[in-house]
């Protein structure tokens, strides 16, 4: 072959790799723009350039300037809270981290909980077996700083997160001490808080009570011990209160149910969005229970609770005493993320053992007993001065507590009177307060004490349901 022609040819081999090139780059773009939108279907979505839009927009031009993490967040919370679905939510890094450990056993703290009170903020109880139970930290006990910051000023949830920290660090705590003259210094040395969800006691006749606040990660493990301990006393029935309790976790809720529900049978059934999955739950119960059973419920008990009161109303024979419940018969998963993000998201709703959707219906009580009145009170906010001559909602709730407590307020029509002034300087006499008239936070939490103790001893749910397993539901 002339020159002329080896040359022609390499010519010709070097365009046929230019086009080859060109052609990979071009299959290797379409293919990568394809693999970008099924990995990330929101590319395809129009409004996504408005996304895009405004994030540059911001990050380039916005006056105060932006942080990347926060624009990303900010988008991801919106996103979800766009489902106008209550229970559905994203909670970004700490938050995420926080709502996780909020199921676990434990948490990293000190272990106290505290009440805000004129301005001061004191140890309401010490958790037993916590850092700062082992420290010597007392109820009544006047936090003054924090680490040398003074409290003073603060609000209680910034006095959390100073208490809070890493496992093994120290929080040196100034705090007055009721009888001592000079405050006290106590270093807490911060670490595992133990969580407990469940408590229990014997009642007369051998009526066993287990009252269930929440169902996080250890509840089964901590009911199963509950009933251990209450047959060793010689238990002859059982009372589960599961009033006030939000529900939680799944998985406990159902080894709860396997003591009770017969071998075999339906606990509940999960339902996945177009019914493309539905997962039956079926006791696995090894030993069959033979005593009575009795629940309590208020409009309050919700979710996991509602689960379990439903899976032993229906299939073995418990007598639910109380108002109805809640009715959240939805399921929400949660996926932590890498960054400790989480993404709350509802993904199923769930059927009784006997077919029933309960989602905003709530579960019928066998026996209904309504709470008293005043347990529907609302709670009286911290940094209360309430005096003659003030009037509305909160003088209200102030007159129809003195009056649920014996006291003579009058025609109680939310005018604070001289009614009222008489019948808070009685309240305060009799409680050794100083009997100004003046209903401040100390008087109000005196108040809310004595009547969570009238409620205590009267309680007509609890009342009926004990009635009930002595006599049974016929009494």
């Amino acid at each position: 072959m002339s020159l002329y022609g080896q040359q022609e040819a390499k010519q010709r081999r070097n365009v046929n790799m230019v086009l080859l090139i060109v052609v990979a780059c071009v299959i290797g773009f379409i293919g990568g723009r394809i693999s970008m939108t099924v990995q990330y279907p929101i590319l395809k979505e129009s409004t996504f350039h408005n996304l895009s839009y405004a994030y540059n927009e911001i990050m380039d031009n916005f006056l105060d300037g932006a942080k990347s993490k926060a624009l990303v967040e900010g988008a991801a919370e919106g996103m979800v809270a766009s489902l106008n679905d209550p229970y559905s939510v994203y909670l970004s890094g700490d938050k995420g981290e926080q709502y996780v450990q909020s199921y676990e056993d434990t948490f990293v703290g000190i272990g106290v909980e505290i009440r805000e009170q004129d301005g001061e903020f004191i140890i309401e109880n010490t958790i037993k077996g916590a850092p700062a139970e082992k420290a010597g930290l007392q109820s009544g006990d006047v936090f003054l700083s924090v680490d040398s910051k003074e409290v003073k000023g603060i609000t209680l949830e910034e006095l959390k997160q100073l208490v809070q920290g890493k496992e093994g660090s120290i929080a040196k705590l100034t705090i007055r001490r009721q009888g001592m003259n000079e405050p006290l210094d106590v270093p807490v040395t911060r670490g595992a808080v133990p969580v407990h969800t469940v408590t229990y006691e014997m009642k007369a006749d051998k009526i066993g009570e287990i009252t269930v606040t929440r169902f996080a990660e250890k509840t089964g493990d901590e009911f199963k011990e509950a009933v251990t301990k209450l047959q060793e006393l010689g238990m002859k029935s059982l009372l589960i209160d599961l009033r006030g309790n939000p529900g939680g976790l799944l998985t406990p809720t159902v080894e709860i149910a396997n003591l009770f529900v017969p071998k075999g049978q339906t606990i509940l059934q999960v339902v996945y969005k177009g019914e493309k999955q539905v997962i039956t739950h079926k006791s696995e119960q090894k030993t069959p229970w033979t005593l009575p059973i009795a629940i309590l419920v208020d409009d309050n008990t919700a979710s996991s609770a509602e689960v379990l009161t439903a899976a032993l109303k229906t299939t073995a024979n418990a007598t639910v005493v109380g108002q109805k419940t809640f009715g959240k018969g939805i399921v929400q998963n949660f996926r932590q993320l890498k960054d400790g993000s989480v993404l709350k998201l509802t993904e199923a709703q769930w059927r009784s053992p006997d077919g029933q959707w309960i989602h905003k219906k709530g579960i019928e009580p066998n026996i209904a007993v309504e709470a008293p009145s005043y347990t529907l009170l609302p709670r009286l906010p911290a940094g209360l001065q309430i005096k003659s001559g003030d009037y509305g909602d909160k003088v209200q709730t102030v007159q129809s507590m003195l009056k649920t407590l014996g006291y003579d307020v009058g025609a109680g029509t939310g005018i604070y009177d001289d009614a009222t002034s008489t019948a808070v300087k009685k309240f305060q006499r009799d409680e050794a307060l100083p009997d100004n008239g003046v209903v401040n936070d100390k008087t109000a939490y005196r108040m809310t004490t004595r009547l969570m103790e009238k409620y205590k001893q009267e309680d007509p749910q609890m009342a009926k349901a004990l009635d009930v397993l002595r006599t049974g539901p016929a009494s």
